[in-house]
């Protein structure tokens, strides 16, 4: 990846503000002087409600959310939310206004992988390929006339992805990938660190060593410690094809690197206008817009889903492994691009300066501008500092445990 740099162009970040007119929204701004705070959005007003409750985390632990917000009394708006949105951009910034940041903090952030048919044969390439995307559409052709079904209609686990799985040992054609997309057992790897996801309007790190690489568009759920589902958002699981085509081996390096997790714009609580079917029957659209006048769009669609939600947060958490801070998932992509961007038949692989949009009619759109990690701000507010910042303001009470209103 190279780094080039030229003008940027301001990030679209307000495409369908009207989404956030309905529904219950809460999320994380950077308070200038302050630090971290979490805030309802509301009439298209943002409050700070750190005073009642000052971590997601926390506020994901109380027995009904939507409930316990609706009761808060609110004091005067920080800020109107198309002002958040535009300040969140750091080309554009006003330091003495607010903006956002990832909407959770304490939460492990999980991903779970290879839960598309598509995404699936793509992971399969990259293995095959070894990193090289110049071999990709061969043996892209050779795996579709071999393998001949259609995964999509395999049920994960099931007997009939079982008789696949000997036929494709018998032909040497079986794959780790091709093990967690159709056995019992699906993929979930961790993601990021807590409080080192970016939010809305940041710029995404790719690290600087990859040559093929590209956004993962994601609705990404909000689990309390109990396993309750709380909500969603979207995400951005960036992905370098070329580092885990290498070898699943170096996933950690290929996933989990400075400013490679983008969260937001807010996260949209269950409640009764927005459901965990909503999530099943999600169309997620992407949009890349290069400093070359290169465009890409694409869109996932949640109904291919070789794996039901639900049962991936129960692979998640269960008697094996609790998380008492609660966890949020990627759910996975069907996208997995194959245009060309320069060289014939090297597919896509982003550029410094690509605007990458990811929306959803019920979640927003999630905005952010490519990087590399080296060249993204660092991260340096983990938990410690988060706990400085609390206690200075005195609201280590409410980070642990939501207030009565």
């Amino acid at each position: 990846m190279t780094n080039e740099s030229t003008t940027q162009a301001p990030l679209p970040l307000s495409s369908n503000p009207a989404v956030f007119n309905t529904g219950s929204w809460v999320g994380r701004v950077w308070l200038p002087g302050q630090g971290p705070a979490v805030v309802l959005v509301k009439a298209g007003a943002v409050h700070d409600i750190s005073a009642h409750v000052a971590t997601v985390s926390a506020l994901l632990e109380v027995a009904d959310p939507v409930k316990y917000l609706r009761a808060l009394p609110l004091a005067e708006a920080l800020i109107e939310l198309p002002a958040l949105l535009d300040n969140s951009d750091p080309n554009q910034r006003d330091e003495n206004l607010p903006w956002l940041l990832a909407p959770i903090d304490l939460q492990a952030v999980k991903a779970a992988g290879v839960t598309f048919a598509a995404s699936l044969l793509e992971r399969v390439v990259e293995e095959q390929a070894k990193g090289d995307p110049a071999k990709a559409d061969a043996i892209r052709d050779t795996l579709a006339s071999r393998i001949g079904a259609d995964l999509s209609q395999i049920v994960p686990g099931s007997a009939q992805a079982e008789a696949l799985r000997k036929v494709l040992v018998e032909q040497g054609l079986w794959s780790q990938y091709l093990e967690v997309g159709i056995g019992p057992d699906a993929e979930i790897f961790t993601k990021a660190q807590p409080l080192s996801a970016v939010g809305h309007g940041a710029d995404i790190g790719i690290h600087p060593k990859s040559s093929w690489n590209n956004p993962e568009p994601e609705v990404v759920l909000a689990v309390s410690s109990n396993g309750t589902l709380q909500g969603a958002m979207l995400g951005n699981d960036v992905n370098l094809r070329d580092f885990e085509g290498r070898s699943a081996l170096l996933l950690s390096k290929a996933k989990d690197n400075n400013a490679s997790t983008s969260l937001g714009p807010l996260l949209r609580l269950f409640d009764e206008t927005f459901s965990l079917d909503d999530v099943r029957n999600a169309e997620v659209d992407l949009r890349v817009e290069g400093q070359d006048g290169f465009i890409m769009e694409g869109r996932s669609s949640m109904r291919q889903i070789s794996r039901d939600p639900l049962d991936l947060v129960q692979q998640t958490l269960n008697e094996n492994h609790q998380y008492p801070d609660g966890l949020v998932l990627f759910l996975g992509t069907l996208f997995a691009p194959k245009q060309d961007r320069d060289q014939p038949g090297n597919g896509f692989t982003h550029k410094p300066g690509d605007l990458v949009a990811i929306s959803n009619a019920q979640l927003g759109t999630l905005c952010n501008r490519v990087t590399t990690s080296d060249q993204a701000p660092r991260w340096d507010f983990g938990l410690r500092s988060l706990i400085d910042s609390l206690s200075r303001r005195g609201l280590l009470e409410a980070a642990v445990t939501a207030r009565q209103p």
